[in-house]
């Protein structure tokens, strides 16, 4: 059984196959493609929700500290990057890293990756649909022409928002008013979600909340894809201008309205802050993996490939890291926790046509990357299909469009009917979780294999340097700092030592009665500096409090402890996840030591491990709910129908279209 669960496809016979028409391509692909082809489509892939959407949220936990965030992600990617080069100079055909798992690890493991990659895409053209719905309504409010009496068009909130972020958007809402906050007083995106949530229509007790633009444009982009649209190289290169030049002109004309007042305190969250950015800024950096599916079209894939992934990585990380100073420079960070904040900064400094530019040009940019990811989809199916591991249908060509109709189809479903009610910090996370595995698997798959002289070879191989020398010091080191530098925070992670809610979440948990109680020591502490006020807004005014200040007001607060402070079994599960990044990077030091492992992509693996870790457990759970999805359909049709289970392919189930 075992056996059979990790049997592997052996090189020369994925590359026989190739030839035959049995992998993602037909046979004669033509090979046009260089270094500046390749890093232009890097570019093209990677530059879209990231920039104009996700940075935001990110750049407002982290404020301008996290410049820091995207250069480590940056140095973890390069380190993946490698490992995607070696496996695609060894196998130079489509598949990625569910084909690379193949080879390393065995049947099981690259159904596994198979299946986080259909999260990986699935969720990540969510999430850009989602981030493109809000440059397209922004887009529209801004239109204005006065001779037709035009004043901008403006869609009803409830149309243009998730039923899960209108709903939670309404609960804060009615929390925080409870609590003194006025309505005004509310940031901007609880005013919006609350109004969306009492807007909409009603049937029964349901709300209807729904964001119809970014349906709109998954069900169009489907239909491209369906009727065979294909973004040639060209256009490609075309996009990666387009965008180049949008940014180039944020950074031109956005410099000259930084305020270095804004970059302090350059951390205003503190590392904790930074870190709460992980998968905003993992997220940006998501599609450089996409290259290595353009190996059989590549002149030379041995030498072109790493090439023009590490400049796709540092042109894009040169244009992140400048976009989020003049970001947090032109406003206060906090500020920054919006769907479109390219062109929100510029709204806030009045410059309304470049705010207009930015939203149009977003909104081509993101509909191209979504393009680029919905064809990706339904190829990685029909590579699964076409070894066995799903229905036939998936990988089954239609005859006019020369496109996988069925397999498109269903992408169209599984990417539009999420996107009416998931978030989009839901969407992220779990599309960085997917990504991030699927590098760790990738890199440890180039760790299973340096040493085998049974495995075909490509031209390109990481350069070697002796792990065993480096990553002890390396975890020492780690550990030094932990029980010195950072030695409070060390025990109290050690120890499980109880965690004070932070100020919004610790108001809206409360009841009237508690709520009055902590409304009337706000009221005693404030009469004792002279303020009198009768309904104080007791969020602001607990936000506003040094952390020591803080800490003894909940201490002297009559509330019960446990709406104070997170402790036991539901703050240690939290911390799950690193506990699990501990114990493998002693692991992997032993195994660097007894091995003799090549450091980058053990250090390429320990990088992405500890980015998962940082997602957070309810990442992992929804994760872990998904691969167990994926095992089920696995063992009811993929084991049996295999193709390494069988000499002639049995019957399969066959859906017509």
């Amino acid at each position: 059984m075992l056996e059979k669960l990790l049997r592997k496809k052996s090189i020369p016979k994925i590359l026989a196959d190739a030839e035959k028409g049995y992998g993602d391509h037909e046979p004669s692909l033509s090979k046009t493609l260089g270094v500046r082809d390749l890093t232009a489509f890097g570019i093209a892939a990677i530059i879209g929700a990231g920039i104009f959407s996700t940075i935001g949220k990110a750049s407002a936990d982290g404020g301008p500290a996290v410049i820091f965030l995207f250069i480590f992600t940056a140095i973890a990617c390069s380190f993946a990057a490698f490992a995607y080069a070696e496996f695609a100079s060894m196998v130079p055909v489509s598949g990625s890293a569910y084909t690379y798992s193949y080879v390393a690890f065995g049947e099981l493991v690259a159904w596994i990756i198979g299946w986080s990659l259909i999260m990986e895409y699935a969720i990540g053209n969510i999430t850009v649909a989602i981030s493109w719905s809000d440059y397209f309504t922004g887009l529209m409010s801004s239109i204005r022409i006065p001779a037709l009496d035009i004043n901008g068009i403006h869609l009803p909130d409830w149309m243009t928002m998730d039923y899960l972020s209108a709903y939670k958007g309404h609960q804060h809402a009615e929390a925080l008013i409870n609590a003194g906050k006025s309505f005004n007083n509310l940031d901007e995106a609880t005013r919006l979600a609350n109004n969306a949530w009492i807007t909409a229509p009603k049937i029964g007790n349901f709300h209807l909340v729904a964001d119809l633009p970014a349906l709109a444009i998954i069900i169009f982009i489907t239909w491209l894809v369906y009727r065979g649209m294909k973004e040639s190289r060209n256009a490609s290169n075309a996009m990666v201008v387009v965008k180049l030049a949008v940014i180039l002109l944020v950074l031109a004309v956005g410099v000259f309205y930084v305020d270095t007042a804004n970059w302090d305190p350059f951390a205003p969250n503190g590392v904790s802050g930074v870190l709460k950015g992980v998968s905003a800024v993992f997220f940006a950096y998501i599609g450089f993996d996409a290259i290595s599916t353009t190996a059989e079209e590549c002149k030379d894939p041995q030498r072109d490939l790493p090439r023009g992934m590490m400049w796709a990585i540092i042109i894009c990380t040169v244009l992140y890291v400048a976009i989020a100073l003049v970001l947090t420079g032109m406003v206060n960070s906090s500020l920054l926790a919006v769907g479109d904040p390219l062109a929100f900064v510029f709204d806030q400094v009045d410059l309304k046509m470049i705010s207009g530019i930015i939203a149009v040009s977003a909104v081509f940019a993101m509909a191209s990357v979504l393009l680029v990811f919905q064809m990706g989809q339904p190829r990685i199916w029909m590579s699964m299909s076409r070894d066995g591991l799903l229905p036939k249908s998936f990988s089954r060509i239609h005859p006019k469009y020369k496109t996988p109709s069925f397999a498109t189809i269903v992408v169209g479903f599984v990417v539009a009917v999420p996107s009416l009610f998931m978030n989009l910090t839901i969407v992220t996370d779990l599309c960085s979780i997917g990504t991030l595995f699927a590098f760790v698997v990738v890199c440890a798959g180039v760790l299973v294999l340096q040493n085998k002289p049974d495995v075909q070879r490509g031209k390109f191989k990481i350069p070697y340097a002796n792990a065993k020398y480096f990553v002890p010091l390396l975890f020492a080191a780690m550990l030094f700092a932990a029980f010195t530098t950072f030695k409070t925070e060390s025990n109290n992670f050690i120890f499980n030592t109880d965690k004070a809610y932070e100020p919004a979440v610790f108001v809206t948990s409360l009841d009237a009665a508690e709520l009055k109680s902590v409304q009337n020591q706000i009221i005693e502490n404030q009469s004792r500096v002279n303020i009198i006020s009768r309904n104080p807004d007791a969020e602001a005014y607990l936000r506003k409090l040094e952390a020591p200040a803080y800490q003894k007001f909940l201490d002297e607060s009559t509330v019960n402890a446990d709406k104070k402070y997170d402790s036991g079994w539901s703050l240690f599960m939290h911390k799950i996840p690193m506990w699990i990044f501990i114990i493998l990077c002693g692991v992997i030091c032993y195994y660097s030591i007894v091995k003799n492992l090549s450091l980058i992509p053990v250090l390429g693996l320990l990088s992405c491990l500890y980015m998962m870790c940082e997602l957070g457990i309810s990442n992992w759970i929804g994760f872990g709910i998904w691969l167990l999805i994926g095992l089920v359909v696995y063992f009811l049709y993929g084991y049996k129908h295999s193709k390494l289970n069988q000499k002639e392919p049995s019957p399969s189930l066959d859906v017509k279209l």
